[in-house]
C-alpha cells in the first residue's frame, strides 16, 4: 500500500517496479550471506546495491532456493548514524498485508461459513451507499481482485494533504483512524466503473474485506490473521500492529521524501500510527517470514485446491501485470512467473514472490520511499546468475 501517494498510480508503478521494475556492479562485500561463497546471486547483490546508488538509504533482501537461505544487504539503516541494515529488519510491509486478508477470507469460504459470490451489502448492510456506489451489486470476490470500481480513500485530496506532505505527515503521524472513517471517505467520492466492468486497485476493498472477516467471525480480522496464518506458521517477526506507532526490534529507520519530488533531504517517518492502512497495509513482517508465507500459501498449507485455484485465478490489470485475490502474477523476463505482492508506506518499499511450486522465493525491503528499482532486484534474483 502507497500511503503517501495516489495508489492507483503508485500500485501500478508497484506492479510493474517493485514485484515486476535499484548499476555499477558490487562486489561481494558485508551483508553477502551463508551459502554465497561460491558467488551466487551476485546479480542480486548487483541490484540491491544499484538501489543504494539510486537514492535508496538501505536494503536487505532473504532468498531461498534449492540451494538453501541467503541474505544480504546495501547500504545503511540510520542515515545518522550509519548503522547497516540487518537481513533480520522487521518493517512495515505495506500492501503485503492484502494476501494475508484474501487468504484468510478464502479460508472462510472453505469452512461455508461465506461464498465469493455473497455481495458486500449481505455482509455489511447499508455500508456501501451513496455517489454510485451500491453494496448490493458488488460481490467479496470483487472486492479481492479490485473489480468492485469502488473510489480509493488514499487517492481523496484531504488524505493526500494529509499524509503525502512532510507538513501533513508530521502533523497527523499519531491519529487513530477507523475503518469506518476509511470507508466513508471513500463513498465521498464516485466509483471508478461499474462493479466488474474493469480493474482498479483500489485499498478500500481491503477494508471492507477485513469487516466482512469481523462480521463472520466475531472477531477483529489482525486475531483472525494471528490464529490462521501467523502463528500456525510460526512467523515470529510478523505482526498486525493496529495502532501501535513503533517497529519492533530489530528494525531499521524509515525515510521519506515530499511525493510531489524525489529532491531534497529525507526525513524520518520510522514513527507513525498504521491505523491509517488497517488491513489494505498496516502489518509488519521480515524478510524470510515473508518468504515462508508465500512458500506454504502457493504449495497448500494455508488453503484446500479449490481455494488456491480462485486466488491464483486472475483478472489483466493494464500494467504487465495480473491480479489474483490479494495476489499478483508477475512474468519476467526470463520466462519465471512470480507469485506474491508489492507493498508500499511511508519510508517503507517492500516486495516478495516465490515460483508457484514454491521452490524459490524472494522477500526484499527498502527503508526508503522515492528511489530504487524492485524489478531489477526481482530480475536479478530468478533470472540471474
Amino acid at each position: 500500500m502507497r500511503m503517501r501517494t495516489t495508489a492507483v498510480a503508485v500500485v501500478a508503478a508497484a506492479l510493474s517496479a517493485v514485484l515486476a521494475a535499484p548499476a555499477v556492479a558490487a562486489p561481494p562485500g558485508p551483508g553477502a550471506g551463508a551459502g554465497d561463497a561460491s558467488g551466487d546471486h551476485l546479480a542480486t547483490r548487483q541490484a540491491l546495491r544499484a538501489a543504494v546508488d539510486a537514492g535508496v538509504p538501505g536494503v536487505t533482501a532473504t532468498a531461498r532456493d534449492r540451494r538453501g537461505t541467503w541474505s544480504a544487504t546495501a547500504g545503511v539503516g540510520d542515515l545518522r548514524t550509519g548503522q547497516k541494515r540487518s537481513p533480520h529488519d522487521r518493517y512495515r510491509v505495506g500492501s503485503i498485508t492484502k494476501t494475508f486478508v484474501a487468504t484468510v477470507l478464502l479460508q472462510l469460504e472453505a469452512e461455508g461459513g461465506l461464498s465469493l459470490d455473497d455481495t458486500v451489502d449481505a455482509w455489511l448492510p447499508g455500508l456501501v451507499s451513496g455517489n454510485g456506489h451500491d453494496g448490493t451489486r458488488i460481490t467479496l470476490r470483487q472486492l479481492l481482485n479490485h473489480t468492485s470500481g469502488i473510489f480509493d480513500y488514499t487517492s481523496g485530496e484531504e488524505y493526500r494533504r494529509a499524509y503525502s506532505t512532510k507538513e501533513g505527515f508530521f502533523a497527523h503521524r499519531y491519529d487513530t483512524r477507523t475503518p469506518q472513517e476509511l470507508v466513508r471517505d471513500a463513498l465521498a467520492h464516485e466509483p471508478y466503473f461499474e462493479p466488474g466492468a474493469s480493474w482498479r486497485y483500489s485499498n478500500t476493498n481491503y477494508v471492507l474485506a477485513a469487516l466482512v472477516i469481523e462480521r463472520a467471525t466475531g472477531r477483529p480480522y489482525g486475531e483472525e490473521v494471528r490464529r490462521r496464518v501467523i502463528e500456525p506458521l510460526r512467523l515470529t517477526a510478523t505482526s498486525v500492529p493496529g495502532t501501535r506507532a513503533s517497529l519492533p526490534r530489530p528494525s531499521s529507520r524509515a525515510y521519506s521524501k515530499p511525493a510531489s519530488t524525489a529532491t531534497g533531504p529525507a526525513y524520518d517517518v520510522t514513527l507513525l500510527n498504521p491505523s491509517r492502512a488497517f488491513s489494505a497495509g498496516e502489518m509488519i513482517s521480515d524478510s524470510r517470514d515473508l518468504n515462508r508465507f508465500y512458500r506454504a500459501l502457493l504449495t497448500g498449507r494455508l488453503l484446500p485446491p479449490e481455494q488456491l485455484d480462485e486466488m491464483t485465478t486472475t483478472v489483466p490489470t493494464g500494467t504487465g501485470t495480473d491480479y489474483g485475490l490479494g495476489l499478483m502474477k508477475v512474468p519476467l523476463g526470463c520466462g519465471t512467473n512470480v507469485w506474491g505482492h508489492s507493498g508500499g508506506i511511508s519510508g517503507s518499499s517492500t516486495g516478495a514472490g516465490t515460483t508457484q511450486d514454491g521452490r524459490h522465493s524472494l522477500a526484499f525491503n527498502f527503508n526508503g520511499d522515492w528511489a530504487g528499482n524492485g524489478r531489477a532486484v526481482m530480475e536479478a534474483e530468478f533470472c540471474g546468475d
